[in-house]
């Protein structure tokens, strides 16, 4: 499947902004899955490419002058291997066995990972507590934000596709087995549904399989992959700093849509 992807983040500020920081992991790359046709960064200045700690493609946009508003666009085009469920990397995955704060299990998570998996480590297990966490933790929007933490967002039975995927990672961790978070984009019918989007994938047979607690997905189809990390901060797209602006207000504009692929007759 080939996916175009347009994406148009604003930020307006109440007061002048003396000096801005950006951090932006907009910028999928080449995998076993995806191949990236092209992509390019719509930005308030030039900046260049670089590559974070999780092998993530990373820009820094620094912004020295006062200013009331900011525009980050990100759009291009990457074809999707519909068929392809688990991805390799050379790189280890034990660091993604460590919690955060944001994922730290409690007792009660640790729990609900035993009584779903109870001994079994494989994707079978994993895909069972996926449903069984999409059951117990309503889609929610507004029932949480970006600083509540899986046990959190678990004991109030409610949240969004960030917190679901926080959830997971606290349940796989406390397995022993290491899992990552992921954000990206997903493509769906369903005009209601937000393109951008988080889930989770697991270390499991030398490979990393995907898990979409909100969809209860084992399979990525639709899925195209920007970051990685240990939990939201590490991967979200837009993560930023700033001086002075006062009140602020952010508008985000997603859309993700299959475009036909065109094949080339031979004359």
């Amino acid at each position: 499947m080939r996916l175009s992807i347009s994406h148009e983040t604003t930020y307006h500020y109440e007061d002048p902004v003396r000096a801005s920081i950006q951090y932006l992991r907009l910028t999928p790359h080449d995998s076993e899955r995806q191949h990236v046709l092209s992509w390019q960064l719509d930005l308030p200045r030039p900046v260049r490419a670089q590559v974070d700690p999780f092998g993530n493609i990373l820009h820094v946009l620094t912004l020295d002058d006062p200013h009331d508003a900011i525009i980050i666009g990100a759009r291009g085009q990457v074809d999707i291997d519909e068929l392809r469920e688990a991805e390799h990397e050379s790189q280890s995955a034990f660091p993604f066995l460590r919690s955060t704060r944001l994922t730290e299990p409690d007792e009660a998570l640790r729990l609900f990972a035993d009584q779903h998996c109870h001994q079994r480590r494989d994707r079978s297990a994993l895909i069972d507590l996926m449903h069984a966490l999409n059951q117990s933790m309503v889609y929610t929007p507004g029932a949480t934000d970006v600083d509540t933490c899986a046990a959190q967002a678990f004991a109030g039975r409610a949240g969004v596709c960030q917190d679901h995927t926080h959830a997971f990672l606290a349940c796989a961790r406390s397995l022993g087995i290491p899992a990552r978070y992921v954000s990206g984009y997903l493509y769906t019918e369903d005009s209601t549904h937000l393109a951008s989007h988080a889930w989770a994938e697991a270390w499991l047979d030398d490979a990393w399989y995907s898990f979409d607690v909100t969809n209860q997905l084992a399979r990525p189809e639709r899925h195209l992959k920007l970051a990685v990390g240990l939990d939201y901060l590490d991967a979200c797209p837009v993560r930023g700093m700033r001086r002075g602006g006062g009140h602020e207000q952010m508008h985000a504009k997603v859309f993700v849509a299959p475009t036909p692929v065109l094949s080339v007759q031979q004359q």
